[in-house]
């Protein structure tokens, strides 16, 4: 069995899986070339058929990480190279960690940690200040729902907005959702979280992901929340939740936890930009969802049938302020329509809005509870159809 870990760990003992696809594995390897156990874990995926690919631009880094740390300084050829030297101990072939992609079959050589992040997070100077990124990345974010949390997951990863994230979702890739998630069709069948995690982990390698395959249940909850087994950062409970799945049982019992955690909520419902946000954090006697169930429980909610389950969902959103054709489409879901219909360029708008929110949230903020909407309609509105002009002839022999 193959030892995975996590920010930069080394393992004992190193076996590589068997051959095959590796449709289970969302973790990569993470070695160091100057440690015996890493030495010889290179040395043995070197020689084996698995690896297809191997990159190495530690020295590309390396010089990276200089201008980023002396932005003031004009390097010449010599004196970039002297630089790069001191940064890696003369020694650039061992410097940093190699992560070994079991599901790609990629080897990549990257700088180690600490130096890895300040050059990735770089170009957020100063919308983010060193000092922030540093607290951000030390917070931990749930996500429920990996069709719309997917894109939130991945932009809060790319951006920096954690270090550690619980992912869950019952669910796999399907071919409908190549209209809005990140995937190409060779992962067909692959668990959402599974793909999403990969994803994540190809950004920052040194990320902290657990996944939750079967999404989340009345057996795991108190899990994904925190409520057992702390970890080296001296705690696992969540910092913030990003919920967006559609089982209604599901958003209430999240809601429940986080209220009695003192969790921060967000939600993108990806129709006329609705971001709700709700702070359980600072408001622990907050209603769920501003009010707008009422006293109804997850126990309430559970066992649903699907048309019971559209009226709740209904009433969190308020139908009353749907777009037009999203209210049309509720009226056609089982006849004409399969589905809910959404938009690549929602989810990515929602992704967004739920990531800047987060941002500003971890770093203490003071953005209250309440329901906004950032609707593009509405702020780019379509006027009268333009004209059309008539397309004149090209006189013959123009432009010679």
């Amino acid at each position: 069995m193959t030892h995975f870990m996590q920010s930069g760990a080394e393992p004992d003992t190193f076996v590589l899986p068997p051959p095959g696809p590796a449709s289970e594995s969302f973790r990569p390897v993470l070695l160091d070339p100057a440690h015996p156990a890493g030495a010889a874990a290179l040395a043995a995926l070197r020689d084996s058929a698995q690896l297809r690919e191997v990159h190495d631009r530690i020295e590309e880094q390396a010089a990276e990480l200089v201008r980023c740390l002396s932005p003031e300084r004009h390097f010449g050829p010599g004196s970039l190279e002297r630089a790069v030297a001191e940064v890696t101990g003369g020694r650039p072939d061992i410097h940093g960690r190699w992560a070994w992609y079991p599901w790609s079959g990629r080897l990549v050589h990257l700088l180690p940690e600490e130096q890895f992040r300040l050059v990735r997070t770089d170009r957020n100077r100063d919308k983010i200040t060193r000092e922030q990124q540093q607290g951000l990345l030390r917070r931990r974010v749930g996500v429920i729902g990996l069709s719309v949390g997917s894109s939130a997951a991945l932009t809060c990863a790319m951006e920096g907005v954690g270090g550690a994230f619980r992912l869950a979702d019952f669910d796999r890739l399907s071919l409908s959702n190549l209209n809005r998630l990140r995937a190409g069709v060779h992962e067909l069948g692959l668990e959402k979280t599974v793909l999403c995690a990969r994803r994540m982990y190809e950004l920052d390698p040194y990320l902290d992901i657990e996944i939750h395959r079967g999404g989340v249940t009345e057996e795991n909850i108190a899990a994904f929340f925190g409520d057992t087994d702390e970890d080296e950062r001296g705690g696992s409970g969540l910092d913030l939740l990003i919920e967006e799945c559609d089982t209604p049982w599901v958003k209430v019992a999240a809601r429940e936890h986080a209220r009695r955690h003192r969790v921060p909520v967000l939600m993108d419902t990806n129709d006329r930009g609705l971001l709700d946000i709700e702070r359980y954090d600072t408001e622990p006697g907050r209603p769920l969802f501003h009010g707008r169930i009422g006293d109804t429980t997850a126990a309430d909610v559970q066992g649903l049938d699907q048309e019971e389950a559209v009226r709740f969902l209904l009433r969190v959103v308020d139908a009353e302020q749907l777009s037009p054709a999203m209210t049309d489409a509720l009226t056609r879901i089982g006849r004409t329509l399969s589905s809910w219909p959404q938009l690549a360029s929602g989810v990515m708008l929602g992704a967004a809005l739920v990531t800047d929110t987060a941002r500003r949230i971890l770093l203490g903020e003071a953005l209250p509870s309440g329901r906004h909407r950032i609707d593009l309609d509405a702020l780019l509105p379509a006027r009268a159809p333009l004209p059309v002009q008539p397309v004149q002839p090209v006189p013959q022999g123009a432009g010679r």
